[in-house]
C-alpha cells in the first residue's frame, strides 16, 4: 500500500513503482473510526462517504478522534490532507478545533497538574482514554532546518520546517532516559507559583495573574528543556523545537488558562502583548491553532451549528495587504498559493474560509495577531496582539499566483490602544524617515555605548536630569581579594554548552548560563562569566553582560515620577538589557557613616527581595554573593540609573562573577522577567534593606502595590 492515503483509485496494473518497498505506512498505525450520526447539514462532506474511515496518524482528526501526539506527523500529510480532505467535519464544539487541523490546543485534555503515568522508553505508547503517553513520545528529538524560536506560518496548518523523529539512542536528547527528570524539572520551576489557585474555572476563564503566571512558567520551562538539548550536543544546523516540547507536556497536564474558547476579548490578554512563539497564545487562549492561521468555533444557529472565526494571524504568509494599521486585507487558507513545489489551486469556501465568510455575515468580533520580523533571529517571527476588528467585505479574486484566492477585508475597532502604527513609527525613527521633536538628546552616552540612548521629554520643559558622567560599567576604588586563586578556561575558540572540561561550565553546575541567543536559562543565584583570567574570545556566548548594550533604549520623562527608562525594541524574557553601573562604594566608608547612605542612584545588592509575583530564580531572598556590593551612581553611572521601582516589576537583577586569578569582579546585570513590548517603562523591586529606612511613597501603579518602597 503506497504511502499516500485518500485517493480515490487504485493504482492500474503494472503501474506500482515497486523501488518504494520501504515506504509503507503499517496497518498498525491506521486508527479505524466509526462516526457518530450526527447533524452534518451545514459542513461541506465528500460525495458518498463511507461510513467506515481510516484515519492516518497524522490526521487530520475528526471530532470523534484523538489525535495522536502532535508534533511528530508529518507535515506534508497534514498539508495534503488539508487540501484534500477525505473525511466528513464532525460537529464543532468548545473544546474542539472546527477545522481540526490543530491537534495540540484543542484535543490535549485538561487534565490536573498531576504528571502522566511514566511508559517504558522503547514500548509502543499505550493510548489512555484517547489520549498518547506524553512521557514515551517526549522522548524523540525534533530536528528542522529553522533556528529555534521561529514559528511556521501556514494559514491552513502546515508549515515551511521539515520535522524529523528520531527514537531513543539517535542524535538529540532523550527526555525518556534515567538521568533526565522532566517531572522534577517541571516542579522546581512550579515551586514559587500557587499552582492549586488554578483551578477549573480559572484554566477556562483566566485573568491578567494566570495569563502571566502560564507565559513565565512556559518560558521558564522552555528555556530549560533548551539548556538540557543544548548540553548533549553542541550544534548549530539543528533545531529541536523545545517551545512545542514544553507546550505539549503544559498542556498535556492542563497548565493552561482561558481553554474555553470564545468570540471577542480574552480575559487577561492585553492589547499590544507580544509573543515569541505560537504555543504561548495557545497556551494564555488567544489563539488556538498552533499552526493554522484562522482559529474558528461551532456556534448553533437554529437548528445547525456554524463556524465562526475567532482570532487570525497575519504573519507573512499568505498575500496579506499590511500596510494600513487599522485596515488588513486578510487572504484565505488553502491552495498552496505558498508552496513552490505543488501544483497550486483554487481555494475553497471551507474550513477556515468558511469560518471568515460566516463571521462577515454575522459581523462578529475577530482578534488579529499580526506577526512582525524578529530582528534578533533571522528566521523568527513575534506576534502582536493587535485587538479587535471585523470583516467590512469579502471577495474572491485572482491572486499573484493565477488562482482563485478569497480575500477579506478587516477594519480595527475604533478606541483601542495604538499597537501597529507604534510599531511602524519606531521603525521609521530606526531609519532616519520620521524626527522626534520631543529629542533632547540623540545619544546621552556620547558614543560611551555601542547602540545609542535617546534623551527625550514628552511632558513638561525640563531640559534633562541633574549632570552625570556617563561610564557603562563598575569603577571599583580597590579590589576585593578571592580567597581561593580562581582559575580561567582554556576555552580558545569559545565556550561549549557540552565542554566537560570547561571551568566556567563546572562553577556554573555543568552547564553554560545562557541560550544561544543570549538569553539567560540559568537560575543559579550568582552567574560565573569568564573574565581576565579566561582565554576565550570577547564574544565566547559566556561573557553576554560584558557586550553593552543589546537594545534600543530610551530615557524618558514621566508625568510624576521623575526620569525612566523604556525601549524601541521589543525584549524576549530572559534577555540581558543591560548592567547596573557606577562606583562601588567602600563599605569601610559607610561604617564611618554609621551604616547609613541615602541616595537616589543606589543600588543595595544586600537588600532583600519581597515581591508580589515569582521571578525566574524561584528566589524571595537576596542572592548569595561573595561580598556586600552597594554601587553609587550619582555622579558616574549609565541607563540603568534611570530604571524606577516597582512592585510588579518586569526586570530582575542578577549578580554576575567575572573570573580573575586573585581578584573577585562582581557586577549586577539586568533581564526581562518576561516579553516587554516596545516603549514599555523598564522597572525592577528594590527590594527591601537589611535595617530600617524611610520609606517613599510609591507610584507604580500596579493593582499589587505595597504603597511603599525603600
Amino acid at each position: 500500500m503506497d504511502q499516500t492515503l485518500g485517493q480515490d483509485s487504485a493504482p492500474a496494473s503494472g503501474s506500482v513503482d515497486k523501488s518504494r518497498v520501504w515506504d509503507v505506512m503499517p496497518l498498525r498505525r491506521l486508527v479505524p473510526v466509526f462516526p457518530s450520526q450526527t447533524d452534518m447539514s451545514s459542513f461541506p462532506t465528500p460525495p458518498a462517504g463511507a461510513p467506515f474511515i481510516c484515519v492516518p496518524p497524522t490526521g487530520p482528526f475528526p471530532s470523534e478522534v484523538a489525535p495522536f501526539y502532535p508534533f511528530f506527523s508529518s507535515l506534508e500529510s497534514q498539508r495534503h490532507h488539508e487540501q484534500n480532505p477525505q473525511t466528513p467535519f464532525g460537529v464543532p464544539n468548545q473544546n474542539v478545533s472546527f477545522g481540526y487541523n490543530n491537534p495540540i490546543s484543542d484535543a490535549v485534555p485538561l487534565n490536573s497538574f498531576r504528571s502522566p503515568t511514566p511508559s517504558t522508553a522503547g514500548v509502543t505508547p499505550i493510548r489512555r482514554n484517547g489520549n498518547t503517553d506524553p512521557q514515551y513520545l517526549s522522548g524523540f528529538s525534533i530536528h528542522i532546518s529553522d533556528v529555534e524560536g521561529s514559528q511556521g506560518t501556514s494559514k491552513s496548518g502546515g508549515s515551511k520546517n521539515k520535522f524529523q523523529k528520531r527514537r531513543k539512542g539517535t542524535r538529540g536528547t532523550n527526555f525518556t532516559s534515567p538521568e533526565v527528570d522532566m517531572d522534577a524539572i517541571l516542579n522546581n520551576i512550579l515551586s514559587p507559583f500557587n499552582v492549586m489557585e488554578f483551578d477549573e474555572s480559572r484554566k477556562a476563564d483566566g485573568d491578567k495573574e494566570s495569563v502571566g503566571y502560564i507565559l513565565l512558567i512556559f518560558d521558564l520551562f522552555r528555556r530549560k528543556i533548551s539548556q538540557l538539548e543544548d548540553s548533549r550536543e553542541a550544534t548549530i544546523t539543528l533545531t529541536r523545537r523545545p517551545d512545542l516540547k514544553a507546550g505539549a507536556i503544559l498542556m498535556n497536564k492542563g497548565i493552561r488558562t482561558n481553554s474555553r474558547k470564545r468570540i471577542g476579548l480574552v480575559p487577561g490578554v492585553e492589547v499590544g502583548d507580544i509573543f515569541f512563539f505560537r504555543m504561548e497564545m495557545c497556551l494564555v487562549g488567544l489563539h488556538s491553532q498552533s499552526m493554522a492561521g484562522i482559529d474558528y468555533m461551532g456556534l448553533k444557529s437554529s437548528q445547525e451549528e456554524e463556524p465562526l472565526a475567532v482570532s487570525i494571524v497575519s504573519s507573512g504568509g499568505y498575500e496579506d495587504n499590511v500596510e494600513d494599521a487599522d485596515v488588513l486585507t486578510y487572504s484565505g487558507q488553502g491552495g498552496n498559493i505558498y508552496r513552490k513545489d505543488k501544483d497550486v489551486m483554487d481555494q475553497k469556501l471551507e474550513r477556515g474560509n468558511l469560518a471568515l465568510d460566516k463571521s462577515f455575515h454575522k459581523g462578529n468580533e475577530i482578534r488579529v495577531i499580526r506577526g512582525v520580523k524578529d530582528v534578533a533571529t533571522p528566521s523568527g517571527k513575534i506576534y502582536v496582539y493587535d485587538g479587535l476588528y471585523k470583516i467590512q467585505e469579502s471577495w474572491l479574486e485572482k491572486g499573484k499566483s493565477g488562482v482563485n484566492v478569497y480575500k477579506y477585508k478587516l477594519v480595527r475597532l475604533p478606541g483601542q490602544r495604538e499597537v501597529f502604527m507604534t510599531w511602524r513609527l519606531i521603525q521609521q525613527w530606526k531609519d532616519g524617515i520620521t524626527s522626534r521633536s520631543e529629542v533632547i538628546l540623540p545619544d546621552l552616552t556620547s558614543g560611551a555605548e555601542n547602540i545609542p540612548v535617546s534623551l527625550v521629554n514628552e511632558v513638561d520643559d525640563e531640559k534633562g536630569p541633574e549632570h552625570f558622567t556617563y561610564f557603562p560599567s563598575l569603577k571599583y576604588s580597590k579590589t576585593e581579594n578571592s580567597a581561593e586563586p580562581s582559575v580561567g578556561c582554556t576555552c580558545r575558540s569559545g565556550c561549549l554548552p557540552n565542554n566537560s572540561n570547561c571551568s566556567c561550565l563546572q562553577k556554573n553546575a555543568g552547564y553554560l548560563p545562557y541560550a544561544i541567543n543570549g538569553i539567560l536559562v540559568n537560575q543559579n543565584s550568582l552567574t560565573h562569566e569568564c573574565g581576565f583570567s579566561c582565554l576565550c574570545p570577547s564574544n565566547c556566548r559566556n561573557r553576554l553582560s560584558q557586550g553593552g548594550l543589546r537594545v534600543r533604549l530610551e530615557v524618558f520623562k514621566t508625568k510624576d515620577k521623575g526620569w525612566a527608562l523604556r525601549s524601541w525594541d521589543p525584549i524576549r524574557a530572559g534577555a540581558f538589557i543591560c548592567e547596573y553601573a557606577g562606583e562601588v562604594i567602600d563599605m569601610s566608608e559607610i561604617e564611618k557613616l554609621g551604616g547609613e547612605i541615602e541616595d537616589d542612584y543606589v543600588f543595595d545588592a544586600t537588600r532583600t527581595r519581597q515581591l508580589a509575583e515569582p521571578l525566574p530564580d524561584d528566589s524571595h531572598e537576596a542572592p548569595k554573593i561573595p561580598f556586600p556590593l552597594i554601587i553609587n551612581a550619582k555622579a558616574v553611572g549609565n541607563v540603568a540609573r534611570f530604571m524606577n521601582h516597582s512592585c510588579s516589576p518586569n526586570v530582575f537583577w542578577q549578580p554576575i562573577l567575572r573570573e580573575s586569578n586573585k581578584d573577585y569582579d562582581l557586577h549586577i546585570a539586568f533581564h526581562a522577567i518576561k516579553h516587554i513590548p516596545p516603549m514599555t517603562e523598564l522597572t525592577y523591586d528594590y527590594g527591601i534593606p537589611d535595617k530600617a529606612e524611610r520609606k517613599k511613597n510609591c507610584l507604580c501603579g500596579s493593582s499589587k502595590c505595597r504603597g511603599y518602597f525603600y
